[in-house]
């Protein structure tokens, strides 16, 4: 007669909780974030001989200091803000699209193209109005083509919007060549389809995400189609059941989504560089995705999520001029913090269940 194996079990299991007060999860966030600068700082002591306070201070300098390093921190984290809106209504729709990277790019790319072909032949005003409505065009077109094949074919939208990107950026390096004859792949600021300056030069850029925040807000907490999309992404034979054309919405938030990007692309290319390359967008594509996690995909909390992301890169980069070490240490410092948060995260989900000790005597 066979002994049965004896099995192992681990002395806990994972049980996910009820909803938790408000009140406790930001707790436990506000936790998080200060032991992950804690840690940072703690390291800071070995990596570059400065104290904990010294730290901090240098962080704070970074964002604080003066009033370019104000302005740039609300630009940098208006940019963000506008990228993580364009994500928002895909994922709240769990479709997950990676590809805002390329869907901004190719927007500022339009933008661009029409400056470069058309800013000699027509005035300012209706030359910027050219220039938005081609972004906008080519950003929902570039979200547009991997909804269809999702929509009838039912392909990754993951693998298919980040390979987007790669082709996104392609593009940009062709016309690149294409406009500099001298192969240096280098066009420099272009002197029309400047947005006008209103007060300060990034007054205008700034009211302008937070009016679409305010937008994309209402638009997915008030209106028919936020509600078509928060029920498709809860369950698609839900929405099935009710009526909804899940294709049909699938198409239609990617639209705006790539839409949206677009409207970034204009806004980098209008109000700040003026032109285009293939790092335009820097990665905010990427970092906009956890911006709209952490605020669970809630338009006005992304305010928040954006400008602290923001502070933390602005922040750490400056300890890197000031103590003149290694351009990673700003990544470092930033990928802590969002391992700290991302872990407490779980803890607000989910606890850990220990299992009772078997009695003495007791079958196994």
């Amino acid at each position: 007669m066979k002994m049965r194996e004896k099995t192992h079990e681990l002395p806990f299991h994972v049980v996910k909780r009820d909803t938790m007060p408000f009140w406790k999860s930001m707790t436990i966030r506000i936790v998080a974030v200060v032991a992950a600068l804690l840690l940072c700082s703690v390291l800071s002591v070995f990596m570059i001989n400065a104290n904990p306070f010294e730290f901090i201070e240098t962080m704070i300098d970074g964002v604080l200091g003066s009033s370019r390093r104000l302005w740039k921190f609300a630009k940098d984290a208006s940019i963000l803000l506008c990228i993580a809106l364009a994500v928002t209504p895909a994922f709240r729709m769990r479709f997950w699209n990676i590809g805002a990277e390329g869907q901004t790019l190719i927007g500022a790319l339009a933008s661009v193209g029409v400056a470069y072909y058309l800013g000699d032949h027509v005035p300012n005003g209706p030359l910027l109005i050219l220039m938005f409505v081609a972004s906008i065009l080519a950003g929902a077109i570039w979200g547009c083509v991997p909804a269809i094949f999702k929509a009838k074919w039912n392909t990754n939208e993951t693998l298919f919007t980040l390979m987007m990107n790669y082709v996104a950026s392609g593009l940009v390096a062709y016309f690149l060549l294409l406009w500099t004859p001298s192969g240096s792949s280098v066009l420099g600021a272009l002197s029309v389809g400047h947005l006008p300056v209103i007060g300060h030069e990034y007054l205008l850029l700034i009211v302008a995400v937070l009016v679409l925040t305010a937008i994309v807000y209402i638009y997915l907490h008030y209106t028919k189609q936020g509600y078509e999309i928060s029920v498709v992404g809860e369950s698609e034979n839900t929405a099935r059941y009710i009526g909804i054309g899940v294709g049909k919405v699938i198409i239609r938030t990617m639209i705006v989504s790539g839409a949206i990007c677009g409207l970034a692309g204009f806004l980098i290319v209008g109000a700040l560089d003026h032109s285009v390359t293939t790092t335009t967008v820097g990665g905010m594509g990427f970092t906009a995705i956890m911006v709209s996690w952490l605020a669970k995909f809630n338009p006005l909390v992304m305010i928040g999520t954006s400008a602290f992301i923001t502070f933390m890169q602005q922040g750490s980069a400056q300890i890197t001029t000031r103590f003149n070490i290694d351009s990673a240490f700003p990544d470092i410092v930033v990928g802590i913090v969002l391992f700290f948060i991302i872990g407490c995260e779980f803890f607000i989900s989910y606890s850990l269940k220990f299992r009772e000790s078997k009695k003495k005597g007791e079958k196994e």
